[in-house]
């Protein structure tokens, strides 16, 4: 096997620019925010460019599947876009895998009018059948699988182009290397192929030296974003209390957005309504959202119009957000690659960053297959209680005070408060009514902490509403506006615009009602 070198040191591409790529496939990863390649990036593409086989070496979460995937591109670009056959194949060993390397095949080939077919057990071979039928130039399979269909003669290799083993140590550690053998097989010799593996076994090797042409062997195991800088956690919650311990995480910890991932588009949706009638503002990101769609919601994250942004893994893949201070896992990542890229969301340009996964009984033992596959510490917290919900509302309103203190209306501040003193008040009177009032409208308990009667922290089975002090619902005021859900309105919109535009404050917002044609938002009359 070579190592690829050369008499003159190659500089190392700084940007996808650099790559001899297709003018449309630039124009993809312009559309999702990819700017510069990663190590195993930067490293594979060129020879997969020149038509080499490659073996790889690759640390997981460190981009190997666009190190592949661009070039595959490439290699199919000629395609006729009507049905054809099967040009390209990725070989992958989970259905999670198999999902996420088509839809960011997908997106990738977005421009190209190149999509990927995915096959994978568990699934009825029908609708699978009938996109094959349709013609597939991108098939994207778990080794089982594609067996099948390869000997029901629904899957034809015989033109294929370009081949991938993803994860090829986990492929044969799940007993899939005779499959594997069985399908490198029934493709043509002439084919390009690259191998990915985390670590390298025997087999694995037999394999590349077996079935690879001359393989350029790169080395990445060191290389790769990393995640010990981020202050990681996971939380005990069943699934069906995640709603609820959601909403508590949210009202305590840094300032600054978070990213919520959700596991599907209509759970994306469902969590964004249900935090938006709960009073914390959320846009959902999902794939039903058009190009126009995206942005919008990146800008208001970005512009701080929006704290919090839902989202699942496809449609996170373009978000790229300084000031992303917390990541939330609603569910436990499928492996640890999709792990490291959503909280790789957080911590950018040097600054602080959390991530909290959330994790049933059934899941704990995978926790520690984590923190095992990145080397680290994943820390295990409790729900917030109403206490500590108490003491960081405080908290917050105690920075607000110290801002404040600095800011440009103090001086007027300092006169008027004089005027007041003048006219028989105290300053400690004086500052508990300015208090009084500011908490009230920022739903603060001001009573000292060692003095809140506070119940025991909600069991991690059942995690308890959190109190509230705002204004009863009967005591409010029914808003009307002149639209409804048949313009697509839904109550994150309408609490956005409230708190954004109008600054209003969230805590005191009460029912939300959208109709077909009009809406009702509830608040106290004096807003």
């Amino acid at each position: 096997m070579s190592h690829h070198d050369t008499d003159e040191p190659t500089p190392e591409p700084t940007a996808f620019q650099d790559f001899a790529l297709d003018p449309a496939i630039l124009r993809a990863l312009d559309d999702l925010g990819f700017e510069s390649p990663t190590p195993v990036q930067a490293a594979s593409i060129p020879p997969l460019l020149e038509g080499r086989d490659v073996i790889g070496r690759a640390r997981t979460g460190s981009g190997k599947t666009a190190a592949y995937a661009l070039p595959m591109l490439q290699c199919v670009a000629d395609a006729p876009k009507e049905a054809g056959p099967v040009l390209a194949l990725v070989l992958a060993p989970t259905r999670e895998l198999a999902q996420q390397v088509a839809s960011a095949i997908d997106d990738l080939g977005r421009h190209l009018r190149i999509r990927a077919t995915a096959v994978y057990g568990g699934a009825s071979f029908v609708p699978q059948l009938k996109a094959l039928e349709r013609g597939a130039t991108i098939v994207v399979g778990t080794p089982g699988r594609t067996l099948d269909h390869l000997n029901r003669g629904s899957l034809d290799l015989s033109g294929t182009r370009f081949l991938v083993l993803d994860e090829a140590d986990e492929m044969l550690r799940m007993g899939f290397l005779d499959d594997v053998e069985a399908i490198l097989a029934a493709c043509p010799r002439s084919r390009q192929t690259a191998l990915l593996s985390a670590t390298m076994p025997d087999d694995i090797r037999r394999v590349a030296t077996g079935h690879l042409h001359d393989p350029v062997e790169l080395s990445l195991d060191d290389d790769g974003p990393r995640v010990d800088h981020i202050d990681q956690s996971w939380m005990r919650v069943p699934q069906r209390h995640k709603l609820e311990a959601l909403h508590r995480v949210l009202l305590t910890g840094p300032p600054g957005a978070t990213v919520v991932f959700a596991r599907t588009r209509i759970g994306c949706a469902e969590v964004a309504d249900a935090l938006a009638q709960m009073g914390i503002p959320a846009d959902a990101l999902h794939g039903d959202l058009n190009q126009a769609g995206r942005d919008r919601v990146v800008e208001r994250l970005r512009a701080g119009a929006t704290r919090v942004v839902v989202a699942t893994d496809v449609a996170a893949r373009g978000l790229d957000v300084d000031h992303v201070s917390r990541v939330i896992n609603l569910d436990l990542p499928p492996d640890v690659e999709t792990y490291v890229h959503r909280i790789g969301r957080t911590a950018r340009a040097g600054r602080d960053g959390e991530a909290i996964t959330f994790v049933t009984s059934a899941q704990r033992r995978r926790i520690g297959g984590f923190e095992k596959a990145l080397g680290i510490t994943i820390r295990k917290l409790d729900v917030p209680d109403d206490l500590a919900i108490a003491v960081h509302r405080q908290d917050l309103l105690q920075e607000e005070l110290v801002e404040a203190s600095s800011g440009p209306a103090i001086a007027e501040a300092h006169g008027f408060a004089s005027r007041l003193v003048d006219d028989g008040w105290s300053l400690h009177d004086l500052a508990a009514a300015a208090l009084a009032r500011l908490a009230a409208l920022r739903d603060v308990d001001l009573r000292d902490p060692d003095a809140l009667t506070v119940d025991e922290p909600p069991p991690q089975s059942q995690p308890q509403a959190p109190h509230h002090q705002a204004v009863p619902d009967e005591l409010h005021v029914r808003v009307f506006f002149s639209i409804g859900d048949r313009q697509g309105v839904r109550p994150g919109d309408l609490v956005g615009a409230l708190a954004n535009e109008a600054g209003l404050p969230v805590p005191a917002l009460g029912r939300i009602d959208i109709q077909h044609r009009k809406a009702f938002v509830s608040m106290p009359p004096e807003m």
